[in-house]
């Protein structure tokens, strides 16, 4: 994901690359971000955030109690810290200081410019914080400003639903190979689908019920298909699921362990 944003503010001119420093514990990764994107690299945090205006926390949560120490101590007295880490709240961060914490819950297709983020402010970042967070994930992709108690709605929505996608495709990949269709066929065909209809519904600002009625006739094979699905259950089953992704994301965040 750092990768990805890194790609992004840099193609679009958003930040110089000259003006973005790298941090990393493999001297690989490092040598691999100065000859990709000419950003300058440190294998020191504190170094590194010294004179940053704004620090961007790119790390797994259980990595957080190990590098903060460090990075919280050499932090300039008004920069802005945007992290990306799910089920770690802005207060934690901030640790009872006034520093101004801006969260991100950002999802894999940010790798291709098709990120769907979710950004709120913490209780010491302002409006200009705000923007600043949209303007850097917009150059991966969608961001939209949501209020920190609904992150954990959000990462269950679209910071995981990439996932939910996935195994909708396997489902319709398998239901392909068993109906006989070629793999590369059934894979170009269920693809297809799946981006043509979303792009469909963001198009016609239609609601996905609508969309949904007016391709399945009664008596049809839609129709044959869709009344299986509610004999399974299969919506209830999905409403559930991404409940379920939200209890564990507050969970996370109460610091219920990994």
């Amino acid at each position: 994901m750092a990768e990805a944003i890194v790609a992004g503010i840099i193609k679009k001119s958003v930040v110089d690359a000259a003006d973005v420093c790298v941090t990393d514990i493999s001297e690989d990764r490092l040598s691999y971000f100065k000859n990709q994107y000419g950003t300058a690299t440190s294998s020191n945090n504190a170094t590194a955030v010294a004179q940053a205006d704004v620090v961007m926390l790119c790390v797994k949560p259980q990595v957080f109690p190990a590098v903060w120490p460090e990075i919280s101590d050499a932090l300039k007295p008004d920069a802005l810290v945007i992290s990306i880490m799910a089920g770690v709240p802005s207060a934690k961060i901030a640790g009872g200081k006034p520093i101004r914490v801006v969260r991100i819950m950002p999802n894999t297709p940010a790798l291709i410019g098709e990120c769907a983020a979710g950004i709120a402010a913490g209780k010491w970042a302002t409006e200009t914080d705000l923007a600043v967070a949209k303007q850097l994930m917009q150059a991966v992709g969608t961001a939209v400003v949501v209020k920190e108690e609904e992150i954990d709605a959000v990462t269950a929505l679209s910071g995981s639903g990439p996932a939910y996608v996935f195994y909708l495709l396997e489902a319709m990949l398998a239901a392909a190979e068993k109906m006989g269709l070629e793999a590369g066929i059934s894979r170009e065909l269920a693809l297809s689908t799946v981006i043509g209809a979303a792009k469909l519904m963001q198009a016609t600002g239609e609601n996905a019920d609508e969309l949904r009625r007016k391709v399945t006739s009664k008596g049809g094979t839609t129709h044959a298909a869709i009344t299986t699905m509610e004999e399974h259950s299969v919506k209830e089953a999905i409403i559930s699921a991404l409940l379920a992704a939200q209890a564990r994301s507050k969970e996370l965040a109460q610091g219920s362990p990994m």
